[in-house]
């Protein structure tokens, strides 16, 4: 049950697969008072969602079709200093990690290991 006047945290889901953003949207709806505000499948569309919104956490997929998450990551992050980023790849490369965190992301996870550690996150944004 939401507190009386409790702040809910908005997250929008970036995945170019419908059924990873309905897990997504699945994760979400188990941590109390965060609610998805949007979700998109490729960069061009991610990027104008997050800025129509300005959520306060983005679950952003490395793939996506016509791009990258970094992409939508440099296309925004400058835009939403105070959005937490939270990257989720199946490919949970050194390099990649790198690439996005100099890019803007606050985390890098990788889906088949770290899965659970979003809704950590996600936990905490409503403690801050």
């Amino acid at each position: 049950m939401a507190v009386m006047g409790a702040r809910c945290t908005e997250v929008f889901i970036v995945d170019d697969v419908p059924s990873m953003r309905e897990r997504l949207r699945e994760l979400v709806r188990e941590v109390p008072d965060v609610a998805v505000v949007g979700d998109a499948g490729t960069p061009a569309e991610a990027i104008a969602g997050i800025l129509a919104t300005r959520p306060a956490c983005v679950l952003l997929d490395y793939q996506l079709v016509g791009g990258t998450g970094v992409d939508v990551l440099r296309g925004v992050h400058a835009c939403s200093p105070g959005t937490v980023f939270v990257v989720l790849t199946n490919q949970p490369d050194p390099q990649y990690r790198r690439v996005c965190m100099d890019a803007g992301a606050d985390h890098f996870f990788d889906k088949s290991a770290e899965f659970d550690r979003i809704g950590e996150v996600l936990r905490r944004l409503q403690t801050q």
